[in-house]
């Protein structure tokens, strides 16, 4: 595939189905247009260009996580969200609406059974057990990224300038240090700093009020992910992929193939249906009688335009659970974590507390013309993705759940479920990530 490749506008809507999609079997469809499933479609048809596959999507092209996230390829991000450091601040932040992990009081009896789980995916062992099975999807990420960013022509777009994280105090430095030492025992590479002068050499113009800093190499960002995704969308295309707007309600199982049933009341036929469908995927699994305790993590940012500040790398503020981020030549400012379910409406005020943050933070930081913007990330419990066949149909596979790392663990995610498809050993211990593991 060449550069010339005509590239999908950012906003470009996705066409309906043709009269006579219903009629066609095909080999493979794909539910969510995200950079999971869109992924998954490449890597389909990279390995058996010959195969008919059609991608559909509830709104377009990287319409939900995929078109604002903080764009990073966080390989070394390995800790599960659910630890015993983390349910030790959990009461404290639960009573700060705005704070860096907030639950609106109303939701509360729905997520109840999640918040069970979660806290049970906290415990010491499950929480080694986690932590080495991201080290693996991470492993297998960091390997196969680069085979899918040169597939379409995307390497130049791949920054690998490391992240830098920051603590306020000598106390928030030193509680950090368990995380790092785990790191350093699955091979993650750092370097810790002291002092306002050795911060600096990573990233100048901070505020002095950090006192100590650790800097990893092995981590990277996308120029621009909602790009980056409307690239694969378009390298899809040229493939022979057929990309269309359909909201799919239900999967019904038949003697030849996989019914699809689609909003309107239509349905599509596949031997084989790959459900990426992000937070909505657990939907779909319920209509085939599997209840996977998925939830949102709802995330708000703030994009800044060119100019904001001269950002060297991505930065980390583990006090306060965001990250300021170089995106399309301007700053992005997000992060966080509000469990509020996929309907309630978004409260911005949260967006507007990161960029204050920020702004006292990175004191020469522009904080005009910025656009705020909201997104679900789909997460389980314990941290892991889905990835897996359903539990009736093996002709039914799911590949979601990825929660904040699901651009870095996409490529991965792609080459697995490929493998799962043609029959092939994937090349990953998949029990860690069973579908049914909550059951």
């Amino acid at each position: 595939m060449s550069e010339a490749l005509p590239e999908i506008a950012a906003d470009a809507p996705l066409p309906a189905l043709p009269p006579g999609a219903g009629d066609v079997v095909h080999d493979v469809i794909v539910i969510g247009a995200g950079v999971i499933g869109l992924s998954i479609a490449l890597r389909l048809l990279r390995a058996e260009p010959a195969r008919r596959v059609l991608v559909i999507d509830r709104e377009g092209v990287a319409a939900g996580a995929s078109r604002g996230n903080a764009g990073a390829y966080a390989f070394s991000d390995i800790q599960p969200l659910a630890s015993p450091g983390i349910m030790r601040q959990v009461p404290r932040w639960l009573f700060d609406p705005l704070g860096p992990l907030a639950l609106r009081p109303a939701y509360l009896p729905r997520i109840a059974p999640w918040l069970w789980r979660f806290w049970r995916a906290s415990q010491p062992a499950r929480v080694a057990a986690s932590t080495a099975a991201q080290v693996a999807l991470n492993q297998l990420s960091a390997a196969a990224t680069p085979r899918l960013l040169a597939a379409i022509d995307a390497l130049p777009m791949l920054h690998e300038d490391g992240n830098l994280h920051l603590y306020e105090s000598e106390a928030e430095w030193r509680a950090s240090l368990p995380g790092w030492q785990q790191r350093a025992e699955h091979g993650i590479a750092f370097e810790h700093a002291h002092g306002p002068l050795a911060i600096a050499k990573w990233q100048p113009g901070l505020s002095p009020a950090f006192v100590a800093a650790t800097f990893v190499p092995g981590w990277a960002t996308i120029e621009d992910p909602h790009r980056l995704v409307r690239r694969i969308a378009a390298h899809c295309m040229a493939r022979g992929a057929m990309l269309h707007r359909a909201a799919a309600q239900a999967l019904a199982p038949g003697a030849e193939a996989v019914a699809v049933h689609l909003a309107g009341g239509a349905a599509l036929k596949a031997r084989r249906v790959v459900v990426a469908a992000g937070a909505w995927s657990h939907q779909l699994a319920r209509s085939l009688g599997e209840r996977i305790p998925l939830e949102t993590e709802r995330g708000y940012n703030t994009t800044l335009p060119s100019g904001a500040f001269d950002l060297r790398r991505q930065l980390t503020f583990p006090g306060h659970g965001f990250v300021v981020t170089p995106i399309a030549g301007g700053v992005r400012v997000g992060g966080a974590v509000e469990l509020a379910g996929l309907q309630a409406p978004p409260d911005f005020r949260r967006t507007d507390a990161l960029l204050a943050k920020a702004r006292r933070f990175l004191p020469a930081l522009r904080v005009e013309g910025g656009t705020r913007w909201m997104g679900f990330r789909p997460s389980l419990p314990d941290s892991l993705p889905a990835i897996g066949t359903a539990r009736d149909d093996a002709r039914v596979l799911y590949a979601f759940g990825h929660g904040h790392l699901g651009l870095t663990q996409s490529a991965a995610t792609a080459e697995v479920v490929e493998a799962l498809v043609a029959g092939r050993d994937p090349g990953l211990d998949l029990v860690p990530f069973c579908p049914q593991r909550f059951a």
